[in-house]
């Protein structure tokens, strides 16, 4: 029987779900209703239970779901039940945040090395690691069998080192560089364009002031 294929909208919603219920998890929660799931995330009950029976329910009839198992089967679904090795590239100010952000190793992604193109980086510890020239890092994903790089350089150089990802065997690249990477199929790509958010903020602000102001002509039509 061939595996359901499940829409990438309802994935997207699967680490909000587990944010929330390992927030519930925490607070001693045991057990939640999709009513209530609703109430904190503004998500619908009938979506939520769309979106679960996608992998078979979970829950139980006037009963709701068992939070601690929900949140390890989501966990799971999107593998976070086994380790991620990961990379850096681009040791600037952006991969050095990245690198010093403790919750990735909290949800099993643990960082490994990170690689620049400066020599005055090359030494320089970031969480304990030596930032390394781009010429050592082929070797390093092989031998550490790395899944997943992080590519947080700039655009120039984002598809050179795209394309020696490729060449390395890498299985993911979570892209900070503003610029659409043309890679095979089999290796994962997902995008993180941080100024496409800030315009959206602008288009929403705008729009809303326009709202505001739309409603203010009328109201003083009205008042004409």
């Amino acid at each position: 029987m061939a595996e359901k294929e499940i829409s990438q909208t309802v994935i997207s919603r699967l680490p909000r779900y587990f944010r929330y219920l390992g927030e519930l998890k925490d607070k001693g929660v045991e057990r939640v209703s999709s009513q209530e799931l609703s109430r904190l995330m503004t998500v619908t009950a009938s979506q939520i239970r769309q979106d679960f029976n996608n992998f078979g329910g979970f829950g139980q009839q006037g009963y709701g779901y068992n939070v601690a198992y929900l949140y390890h089967e989501i966990g799971k679904i999107l593998g976070l039940d086994q380790p991620h090795h990961l990379i850096i590239i681009g040791a600037g100010n952006l991969g050095q945040a990245l690198a010093n952000y403790m919750n990735f190793e909290r949800r099993g992604f643990l960082f490994k090395g990170i690689f620049d193109h400066d020599p005055s980086l090359y030494g320089k510890e970031v969480r304990g690691l030596a930032v390394q020239p781009m010429e050592n890092m082929e070797r390093f994903i092989e031998e550490h069998e790395i899944d997943i790089a992080v590519l947080t350089i700039p655009k120039a150089g984002a598809v050179a080192a795209a394309e020696l990802l490729v060449k390395s065997g890498i299985k993911a690249i979570w892209n900070f560089a503003h610029v659409d990477l043309n890679v095979p199929d089999r290796i994962q790509v997902e995008n993180v364009h941080l100024t496409d958010s800030l315009m959206k903020l602008s288009y929403n602000i705008n729009r809303q002031q326009d709202g505001g102001r739309q409603e203010s002509r009328c109201s003083d039509e009205e008042d004409g």
